[in-house]
């Protein structure tokens, strides 16, 4: 049986880090992330900004592990990470006052992982 893994060079490379990053600082949320990321492409998360901010507060920090889709407007000012972000997702984030960035932006300005929501 053939093996469902990714094959992309930089998803790969995002869930090196973050497993690296989970055993380094011994944050569970980083190894999460990972395995999450490292599912079939069938199974992985995908997320509209709608969905986002429905289930956040302003300022909050926000892991999606898979992509984030521009259908919905975003009301708080959120930062919001994730492995890709659609352009009109982009668009709509910076627009509301927040901003995104990729996991490894996340693991270096909170490597505790503390503070942040997972959303799956």
């Amino acid at each position: 049986m053939k093996q469902r893994r990714p094959t992309n060079p930089e998803l790969l490379e995002a869930i090196h880090y973050l497993m690296m990053a989970g055993r380094q600082y011994q944050t569970p949320l980083w190894i999460t992330v990972a395995s999450f990321l490292g599912k079939s492409h069938r199974t992985r998360i995908v997320m509209n900004l709608g969905q986002v901010s429905r289930h956040v507060k302003d300022g909050e920090v926000v892991a999606v592990p898979g992509k984030v889709l521009g259908s919905g407007d975003p009301k708080e000012k959120l930062t919001i990470a994730a492995f890709k972000f659609s352009p009109s997702a982009l668009v709509k984030v910076k627009k509301a006052g927040g901003r995104c960035i990729p996991f490894s932006t996340l693991v270096e300005e909170n490597p505790r992982g503390t503070n942040v929501r997972l959303l799956r």
